[in-house]
């Protein structure tokens, strides 16, 4: 990254908006600390860095946000018609009140602000530490942000093959809100889990998950974002997977004004499976930006990277995706494709 004086004020000025919370544990306090020094030290991300010279992220760092207006609620959303374990933010605040009951069998849900708190909890070997881990090769000074600065998210640890799937809904009521959300998963060797996203959020939205994938274990992930015209979205998922696990993860977009999602996964046991897709509607001045990165550290393992996206009135659609084998990564069966359908001369792939 281009390091500017100018960058590591910017980087000041976010970190002064979201301080440290007082009361938590030690391990939450560190992890936050050392994600406050690395964005210090990276300076916020610019066009001119070479994994931001497609997508200005000037409008994902300025203060204050820029303000998006609000929609009316949908009448019927996305993934209704399925039975799920729902968990609700507004404005990068949970609900409980629009949220069920957060106990289920097969799994153990809670509130990311009381995790933190919590000396002894198992969060503490996976908060912050997939992210740092994908600092390197690639700075992601956003996402450092937001382990910096998140307090509002949910945990959850996977024991078994629950019936119902989670669904995360992200609700957008303020034209000024600022959300930061982070959540945290583990499942264990042989469970699986489906994970369920959808809403606008907030005006602008910063979201990091982090997934750790035991042995034999599934970790399936759909994701709906749209209907925010101005929306203003960073979402990061972190991801690092077992013996024999598999991850499939899809994400469809309509709309927002600037999109980036990033997704860093890396194979760590023989046999691994991960599939990252997406889909993008894009028109007018709607920016989407699908930044991955895969590792194959272990032998046999397969990666799949296919995003397609139709443009027109000018529209932007980016695709930055890499696969990186490392030494001893045998028999490594990695795929890309990326496809785009401009309807019009001005858009653009």
């Amino acid at each position: 990254m281009a390091v500017t004086e100018r960058s590591r004020e910017q980087a000041a000025a976010l970190l002064d908006a979201w301080p440290v919370p007082e009361g938590e544990a030690v391990w939450a306090r560190e992890a936050r600390e050392a994600a406050r020094a690395w964005l210090m030290e990276t300076g916020v991300p610019g066009p001119r860095d070479e994994y931001w010279r497609f997508t200005d992220p000037a409008s994902l760092t300025a203060l204050p946000p820029p303000p998006a207006r609000t929609l009316e609620p949908e009448k019927v959303r996305v993934f209704d018609i399925f039975d799920t374990i729902r968990i609700v933010f507004a404005d990068g605040v949970l609900r409980p009140d629009l949220s069920d009951d957060l106990a289920g069998e097969g799994l153990i849900i809670e509130r990311l602000d009381e995790v933190m708190a919590n000396e002894t909890h198992w969060a503490r070997e996976f908060y912050g530490q997939l992210e740092a881990a994908a600092q390197s090769p690639v700075p992601r000074p956003l996402a450092a942000l937001n382990t910096a600065a998140a307090t509002a998210g949910v945990v959850i640890r996977v024991t078994g093959r629950p019936s119902r799937p989670v669904l995360i809904r992200y609700l957008h009521e303020s034209e000024t809100s600022d959300a930061v959300i982070h959540h945290v998963v583990k499942l264990d060797p042989g469970s699986a889990l489906t994970v369920l996203e959808n809403g606008p959020a907030a005006a602008r939205f910063n979201k990091c998950m982090e997934i750790s994938v035991g042995d034999g274990a599934e970790f399936h992930h759909i994701r709906a974002q749209g209907r925010d015209h101005e929306r203003r979205a960073v979402t990061h998922l972190f991801a690092r997977l077992g013996v024999g696990s598999a991850m499939r993860s899809f994400t469809l977009t309509a709309n927002g004004r600037m999109t980036r999602n990033e997704a860093v996964v890396e194979l760590m046991g023989e046999g691994g499976t991960v599939h990252v897709a997406g889909a993008c509607l894009g028109d007018g001045d709607f920016h989407h930006d699908d930044t991955v990165f895969i590792t194959h550290a272990a032998e046999h393992c397969e990666s799949r990277q296919v995003f397609k996206k139709v443009l027109r009135n000018g529209a932007v659609g980016v695709f930055q995706g890499k696969i990186l084998v490392r030494p001893g990564a045998q028999k490594t069966d990695g795929y890309q494709l990326s496809q785009g359908l401009l309807l019009d001369g001005d858009s653009q792939f």
